[in-house]
C-alpha cells in the first residue's frame, strides 16, 4: 500500500499539471469520450487487467518482481482512482 501511495502522489503533477482536481484527467477523457469518468478510467484500467492477464498465461517468459510489481501497483491505484471517483459522484448527489 505504501508504493501505491507514493507512486501516485509522484505521479500527481505528471497526470494533473496545475489543476488541484486529481481526477481531473478522468474527468477530461469521460468529456473527450462522452461517458462518465467512471467508465473513462474502466478502459484505461482494462489496458492494465490485460497486460496482467498476458503476463499469467503467458508461460513462455518468467517475469521479474520488478514487472509484476510495477503492473499490480498500477491496477491496485486505478482501483484506488475508481473508488474516488464512485465516492465524489456520491458526495456530489442531490436527494
Amino acid at each position: 500500500m505504501r508504493l501505491c501511495a507514493d507512486i501516485l502522489q509522484k505521479k500527481t503533477r505528471e497526470y494533473t499539471g496545475d489543476d488541484t482536481d486529481r481526477l481531473g484527467a478522468f474527468k477530461a477523457a469521460a468529456a473527450l469520450q462522452h461517458t462518465t469518468p467512471q467508465c473513462a478510467l474502466a478502459g484505461m484500467l482494462a489496458k492494465h487487467i490485460v497486460s496482467l492477464y498476458d503476463m499469467c498465461f503467458d508461460g513462455d517468459t518468467d517475469y521479474d518482481i520488478g514487472t509484476w510489481n510495477e503492473k499490480i501497483t498500477d491496477s491496485l491505484n486505478y482501483l484506488f482512482l475508481l473508488k474516488a471517483i464512485v465516492k465524489e459522484g456520491h458526495t456530489n448527489q442531490t436527494d
